[in-house]
């Protein structure tokens, strides 16, 4: 993946940066054995929550949609919890921790002269918290939130808020997710993307290509001529 010099690199959070699943460990402080099938679900669940209020036109903001999702999710696979519990849980997604090279390699994009941001379905108030338990937060600026247009991703209101804050258009602009129908609507939108496909997925049938893809954010880095974290290239 070529480009003339640095460019503006807008990353999603939820399971680029920081990592979902590792809300596990306390899941499973709240049912034995099943913190893994607790997580998953509830992840899958949050993200149709956040399809079907957009469609709908039935906007719920993402803490909110989060608490439901983890409603659902306990419920499906039949535990009892408490609300107190319930309350205590949905604060896991404040302290995600994120993929362990995601630092390093903010750190040398950066360096590189890309100016690094966020496009995100997370509340401000739920993003701040969480990148900065991460050491992320002095790395990334602007920090977009769907909040402000009452939409989620992939709606075109949530990725035209990239060019109106950095003021160049998405073409310009380098889109990078690990979820693969984040980067096929942000390529929809008309940017230039890159697919951190850390789990080995099939490529979306959807019409659209990523412009580059690679297993974790140290591709990504390479891709763009970045030295790697003992500064080989």
């Amino acid at each position: 993946m070529t480009t003339n010099g640095p460019v503006p690199i807008l990353f999603d959070v939820y399971g680029t940066l920081l990592d979902t699943a590792s809300v596990t460990r306390a899941c499973d402080m709240l049912a034995r054995g099943r913190g893994e099938e607790i997580a998953g679900l509830w992840r899958a669940k949050q993200l149709e929550y956040t399809w079907l209020r957009t469609g709908a036109g039935r906007y719920a903001n993402f803490q909110a949609v989060t608490e439901a999702a983890l409603r659902h999710a306990v419920q499906a696979i039949g535990v009892r919890v408490t609300e107190d519990a319930l309350s205590a849980l949905s604060g896991a997604y404040l302290m995600l921790d994120p993929f362990p090279e995601v630092a390093s390699a903010l750190t040398r994009l950066r360096g590189a002269g890309h100016r690094l941001g966020v496009l995100s379905n997370g509340l401000p108030e739920m993003l701040g918290p969480a990148l900065a338990r991460a050491g992320l937060e002095g790395l990334l600026d602007p920090v977009l939130s769907a909040d402000a247009v009452h939409r989620y991703k992939p709606h075109p209101r949530v990725y035209a808020m990239g060019p109106a804050a950095l003021g160049m258009p998405a073409a310009e602009i380098l889109f990078v997710s690990a979820n693969g129908w984040d980067v096929a609507g942000a390529g929809w939108a008309g940017y230039r993307t890159f697919w951190v496909n850390r789990r080995g997925a099939p490529p979306e049938e959807l019409e659209v290509s990523p412009s580059a893809t690679g297993p974790t954010l140290d591709a990504l880095a390479e891709a763009l001529g970045v030295g790697g974290p003992n500064g080989v290239r």
